[in-house]
């Protein structure tokens, strides 16, 4: 097939990847613009680093629907897919016509579930027992269209790094077993039942602030949900900790939330909604995470202690 790819993040790499090595010829890479982190130093895009590697013809508008000469590029090129994983812009309804078979995504959940921004994340934050990714038909909506494809994944004790980078190959293979079928004019598009649909909203810093009151599974659940991104915090002894792992004791307690039970060699227990949960990780300001071990060779912590 011609395909243009649009997507930004390292989430998209892998299908990218796979669909060159599936022989599919790649017109454009379309992805965000060039961004400055500091005075000296401009950032690629990680898809931006990928095509150029891959020897293909990257576009970065600032905004694709007023983008005049983007458009025509791809107009001119009459691609007959165009493939779409976590590109960060909407796609007018005339783009989405354009393409031969039509625009395909690789979304990061178990549609209808979680649509939007952040899916990876809200399925670790409320428990789910699976997730997984969606191939699916653009439409006009946010994450409406019809499924083509779906494969899934236990979650279990895995934190976000981890459903990424499982989801992202899981999606590259997905993407083009879809596109095969689609070609040879096999592929089934199934609707989304709407009244199944959750909405993954998308992720600030302030969202990893730790409630000590939401009880241990669900502090543990925020740990895993934001490694690495925007990290679980709290506050001990007026500064600014980032929790990274930990377990549930199964024990109960009813002392006040954020209480540190007891301290021994490898963990210290924190009072949580009446359960009690023991921190394995942690990270202080300007330092880099370390096991509660190793922190605990250089600090001193008591129970007692409130963490907040």
């Amino acid at each position: 097939m011609k395909i243009v790819f649009m997507g930004t993040p390292d989430f998209a790499v892998p299908v990218l990847e796979k669909l060159v090595e599936k022989g599919h010829e790649l017109g454009y890479a379309v992805t965000q613009p060039d961004r400055a982190r500091s005075r000296n130093k401009v950032t690629f895009s990680p898809v931006k680093e990928a095509a150029l590697q891959l020897g293909i013809q990257v576009l970065q508008p600032e905004k694709l629907s007023a983008d005049a000469d983007c458009l025509q590029a791809i107009r001119a090129y009459s691609p007959d897919a165009i493939v779409v994983v976590a590109y960060g812009q909407i796609l007018k309804k005339d783009l989405l016509e354009l393409p031969r078979y039509g625009c395909f995504n690789v979304h990061g959940s178990l549609l209808p579930r979680w649509r939007g921004a952040a899916p990876m994340q809200h399925a670790i934050l409320a428990g789910d027992e699976k997730t997984g990714v969606t191939i699916m038909r653009m439409e006009e909506g946010l994450d409406t269209g019809d499924m083509i494809a779906k494969a899934e994944t236990i979650i279990g004790d895995k934190n976000f790094e981890s459903i990424h980078d499982e989801l992202a190959a899981m999606g590259a293979d997905l993407m083009t077993e879809a596109l095969e079928s689609i070609e040879r004019g096999k592929a089934d598009f199934v609707p989304q039942n709407d009244q199944d649909a959750t909405y993954a909203h998308k992720i600030s810093k302030q969202d990893g602030k730790i409630d000590f009151g939401a009880g241990a599974e669900a502090v543990l659940r925020k740990i895993r949900a934001f490694d690495p991104w925007p990290g679980a915090f709290c506050e001990m002894e007026g500064k600014t900790v980032k929790l990274w792992d930990g377990f549930v004791t199964g024990d109960s307690t009813e002392a006040v939330d954020g209480t540190i039970l007891s301290v021994d060699k490898a963990s210290f227990s924190v009072a949580a909604g009446g359960s009690v949960l023991a921190i394995t990780q942690l990270q202080m300001p300007g330092k880099k995470r370390v096991k509660t071990a190793d922190f605990l060779r250089g600090h001193s912590l008591a129970a007692g202690m409130v963490l907040s």
